[in-house]
């Protein structure tokens, strides 16, 4: 949505939960090529919920072209295990505007997002012509933490379902711990 905070206009994902309660995410990375950047401030935060018992990453569009920013990080959290380090999410999320013309990009990235975060990836996507006569062929996919894609919407409109395992994403990141070998860093 188009929000209008003080001075400044942002892209704004809300998350509302069934019990009213209302949390946003403003979209850090403003796409240049179509001027959003002129029109709109970028977002500073990022926004982790829990719903369910799954913590999730929600982010917009074109922040899947930036993988500092959607790094999982290792934060402290309650583990069996003293020793093991927490990931901050276990799935993220993007709500996106992705042309027909950039469908490659968008299931790669998708892909690589979930693989280097060891992280469920869900990627949603429009479909149809927009006013300035862009297609967008949708593809709104889910992938696991290996890149694997458990769902995908053929082009055009659609509505699927996929059980995610949190056992399996688990075990995985027990298994395969890349995360704790990863640099520390902080975005400004």
């Amino acid at each position: 949505m188009q929000i209008r905070d003080g001075a400044a206009v942002y892209n704004r994902l809300l998350w509302v939960t069934p019990d009213g309660a209302v949390r946003h995410y403003d979209k850090r990375h403003l796409f240049r090529m179509s001027g959003e950047h002129e029109r709109y401030a970028a977002g500073q935060d990022r926004l982790v919920v829990t719903w369910r018992g799954w913590r999730l990453l929600p982010l917009v569009c074109y922040d899947l072209r930036f993988p500092v920013f959607s790094r999982n990080r290792v934060v402290a959290g309650p583990r069996a295990d003293a020793t093991k380090s927490a990931l901050e999410y276990d799935v993220v999320l993007y709500v996106a505007n992705w042309p027909s013309a950039r469908q490659t990009a968008w299931r790669t990235l998708l892909r690589a997002r979930a693989i280097e975060n060891l992280a469920y990836a869900v990627g949603v996507n429009r479909t149809g012509v927009d006013g300035n006569g862009l297609t967008f062929a949708g593809g709104s996919a889910a992938c696991d933490f290996l890149g694997e894609t458990l769902v995908e919407l053929p082009e055009g409109i659609g509505v699927a379902s996929v059980t995610l395992d949190r056992g399996a994403l688990e075990a995985h990141r027990d298994r395969f711990p890349a995360h704790r070998d990863a640099d520390a860093f902080s975005l400004q």
